[in-house]
């Protein structure tokens, strides 16, 4: 052992070579995740403050450490579109449930 890290980005000699699943879905996390930020106009903090998203998971995302699951990458496109909206609705309590008629 030379005590040095294992290098375990994937290398491609062919520039034009097509992305991996795993690198194809890091990408679109990135993306995503800085659509709804910038949409939203927030920081890190206060967008996964605002949105319910541990700030740790949104910096993994924006660096592509981690690709969001499939539920996250819906929830950020709902973010993107509307991001007021979906932030009203987060802090607006729930509607009361009514009895079952009788």
């Amino acid at each position: 052992m030379t005590g040095k890290a294992a290098d375990t980005t994937p290398h491609h000699d062919d520039p034009d070579a097509p992305l991996t699943d795993d690198e194809f879905e890091r990408g679109l996390g990135i993306k995503l995740a800085r659509d709804a930020r910038t949409a939203a106009g927030l920081s890190q903090a206060a967008f996964a403050e605002r949105y319910g998203i541990p700030v740790s998971t949104l910096r993994d995302w924006e660096q592509g450490r981690r690709a969001p699951d499939k539920a996250s990458r819906a929830y950020l496109r709902v973010i993107a579109r509307q991001p007021e909206d979906t932030a009203r609705l987060l802090d607006d309590p729930p509607a009361p449930c009514s009895p079952p008629p009788a």
